[in-house]
């Protein structure tokens, strides 16, 4: 059973419109997950989306204070949103060193290859 598709908004579908068919996906994928809470400040659902300040620091060159709401976003803030997204974001199940993980997952709650601190510090 799959969800049922939100409509984007004139905004989104406009930005939608402007970018090439090969980025079409993966710009709904973006749109989907910031309308997905409507009423969410961009400020928290950016943080889940990009990496590290680069959702603020979008905010900030956008204009837009951190409890802006995505309905709030014009097509020229769509579109450079997506660029933001896509300059930052990493592929899909790499992990940090760009390769998928290897190895059998560690039983006892570190990421593999992990060190826990020694207790004593």
């Amino acid at each position: 059973m799959s969800r049922p598709v939100r409509p984007l908004g004139a905004a989104a579908t406009a930005a939608h419109a402007a970018l090439p068919p090969s980025d079409a996906d993966a710009f709904d994928r973006l749109a989907s997950a910031v309308l997905a809470s409507p009423g969410a400040a961009l400020g928290a659902v950016l943080r889940a989306r990009l990496p590290g300040l680069a959702g603020v620091r979008w905010l900030r060159t956008a204009g837009l204070p951190p409890t802006a709401r995505a309905s709030a976003l014009t097509t020229e803030q769509w579109l450079s949103l997506y660029r933001c997204w896509r300059s930052s974001a990493p592929a899909p199940g790499a992990g940090p060193s760009g390769r998928a993980p290897v190895g059998r997952p560690s039983a006892h709650g570190h990421a593999p290859g992990a060190l826990a601190a020694p207790r004593w510090q």
